[in-house]
């Protein structure tokens, strides 16, 4: 599966231009979470900074792959796809040792 997520994050960021809006909006992605994070948890940061950091960071991530030519290959639904697909794997097989045991 780890093989599958680097074959996916290569393959859909090859355009320089997403490779530096993920670059530079990974650190506002990540201040955004912490700010909203600390604001449950009760660290005083400000709730509404941490919103707009982080639809700040999500639009560049977005918008580089709207230069790419990819949104609908954005990681996210790539690893959902994958995740989902792993679990309906796991089930088939379960089925499949469950006959096994009936015969």
């Amino acid at each position: 599966m780890l093989r599958a997520v680097a074959r996916i994050l290569k393959n859909t960021h090859r355009h320089p231009a997403n490779r530096a809006l993920h670059l530079a909006g990974l650190p506002v992605y990540v201040a955004g979470l912490a700010k909203i994070m600390g604001f449950f948890i009760g660290l005083q940061t400000d709730l509404i900074e941490g919103v707009l950091l982080w639809t700040l960071a999500v639009s560049m991530f977005v918008s580089g792959h709207m230069i790419e030519g990819n949104v609908r290959s954005m990681t996210p639904v790539l690893l959902f796809r994958i995740l989902a697909r792993s679990a309906k794997s796991r089930s088939d097989r379960v089925k499949h040792r469950v006959h096994l045991f009936r015969s």
